[in-house]
């Protein structure tokens, strides 16, 4: 029997969803393959109900669409029954009033779920679905309290604007969002401990770092394979599971994927982030048209929006999403024309081991260690209303400038200065590296012109050994085990 792996706070929502007495009309989004599906699928399976699920079909025409749901209503309401086969529907009116037929003829007890699957794909040009939906969930469905309808997509940027943001019949219909995220490094090993693939937290960060916690990817590790050689099976290999999985996910989300792939390729070669204008520099999209693009990318998942520390305005962005910044480091064309091709099994082995993988682990640890703030918080034993951020200061004739991986700003009048090392021994201070930090802590304090107490911490994945310059500037510490709690 199929089970849901972590996911606890969605199937607390569900539960008071499932439980209300009134009707609910739930928007869940999330990038592809995040486990949107399953989630709903699996959670209502358990529950007492009628359980209605349609699916959109990617590129399906209007008539291709309707068939599939009549072909729902037919296997779920009247299954078994003489004369259960439905007249064609030639549009969404014909459609929704044979579902609203089929749950008035199971009045009762039981609650209906109404489970509208990819809706995005469903909604095709000129379908009239939208308006569809709006009239039959003001005039007979938003007063049933059995009804629970629960719309679904990946594009998640099609859903907020169309459904979330309407103006029209649907404006403000929206009793519940669900915003499904990737799993965390606890749920990573909770999956893959399911699935009896036994690995260690250093193998586990190894997976994370290169595919992240998207349930799909973890599904395709085997169980008596390192990490690496997962990763050179997965990505590596022409026919493995996700060597060509960047073209068709963009392909799948995205009407016009190329101009995506155009600008997150851009926004890869600033690991800092980039500002906007430089983006509109580069990208023949301006204005509305580009804000667009970024607010789709950004409500997939796949990059997120900021102000750098010391800007109050101006956007800047970053991906975010482990998969892309991986594809687009070792997998994407130029890169493998770089390495002239040389596709084998041990290729990813042989690229682990060089420089250039020593400073991109280096720098997809720390996007990590964003997601798990709130872990990292608890082992360094800093308040929860801490903000976290990442400060750098650009060199001057009078300075080399600074950067300190991540900042907590704290409410007890203190702040910590954090080094982050993806280290696979312990990170050893020595009377060099004691120095840097010392100047950087000097740099910071002259350009914030705080009077706060300075903290010195270090988050590290293989721990620090204990040294005379460790135990004199160093406050707290913590390693890679503290992020899977």
């Amino acid at each position: 029997m199929m089970t849901i792996i972590g996911r606890v706070q969605e199937q607390k929502q569900l539960k008071r969803i499932f439980d209300s007495s009134t009707a609910e009309f739930v928007a869940v989004y999330g990038r592809r393959r995040i486990g949107k599906t399953h989630l709903v699928r699996e959670f209502f399976k358990q529950q007492k109900c009628i359980f209605f699920r349609c699916a959109g079909i990617h590129k399906g025409r209007l008539a291709l669409q309707l068939e599939k749901f009549k072909h729902e209503i037919e296997t779920t309401f009247y299954q078994g029954r003489k004369g259960s086969r439905l007249s064609e529907f030639k549009n969404w009116h014909n459609a929704f009033q044979a579902l609203n037929d089929a749950i008035n003829l199971m009045a009762g007890t039981k609650k209906i779920i109404i489970f509208m699957d990819e809706l995005p794909w469903m909604a095709t040009p000129k379908s009239g679905l939208l308006e569809a939906l709006d009239y039959y969930w003001n005039r007979h469905w938003s007063e049933n309290k059995k009804i629970k309808l629960i719309i679904c997509g990946s594009a998640a940027s099609w859903i907020i604007e169309n459904i979330l943001n309407n103006t029209g019949g649907l404006h403000n219909r929206i009793t519940h969002r669900l915003r499904i995220e990737a799993f965390n490094l606890a749920e990573t090993k909770t999956y893959l401990t399911y699935k009896k693939c036994r690995l260690n937290n250093q193998q586990i960060t190894a997976l994370y770092l290169c595919i992240g916690g998207i349930p799909f990817y973890l599904n395709h590790i085997e169980k008596n394979l390192s990490a690496v050689q997962n990763i050179n099976l997965l990505c590596f290999n022409k026919n493995g599971a996700l060597h060509h999985e960047f073209g068709l996910l963009f392909a799948s989300l995205f009407k016009h994927h190329e101009l995506h792939e155009k600008i997150i390729l851009l926004i890869s070669k600033k690991r800092e982030g980039i500002a906007r204008e430089e983006i509109e520099k580069n990208i023949s999209l301006k204005g509305g048209r580009l804000t667009k693009r970024l607010r789709e990318l950004e409500e997939a998942g796949f990059i997120e929006s900021f102000t750098p520390w010391g800007k109050e305005r101006g956007k800047y962005y970053k991906i975010i999403d482990e998969f892309t910044l991986f594809y687009l480091t070792w997998i994407e064309k130029k890169s493998m024309h770089r390495i002239k091709n040389e596709v084998n099994d041990q290729l990813w082995e042989s690229l682990s081991q060089t420089p250039a993988w020593k400073a991109w682990s280096g720098y997809a640890f720390e996007a990590i260690c964003f997601k798990h703030l709130p872990q990292i918080k608890k082992a360094l034993q800093i308040p929860s209303h801490s903000i976290g951020y990442s400060w750098r200061t650009s060199a001057t004739k009078k300075d080399n400038g600074a950067q300190i991986d991540l900042v907590f700003d704290r409410p007890d009048n203190s702040i910590n200065l954090c080094e982050i090392k993806y280290n696979q021994t312990p990170f050893i201070i020595d009377k060099k590296y004691a120095k840097h930090l010392q100047y950087r802590e000097t740099c910071y304090l002259k350009k914030t012109n705080t009077s706060k107490q300075i903290f010195h911490s270090f988050i590290t994945a293989a721990g620090l050994k204990t040294t005379l310059y460790s135990e004199g500037i160093i406050a707290s510490t913590t390693t890679l085990d503290d992020l899977f709690t």
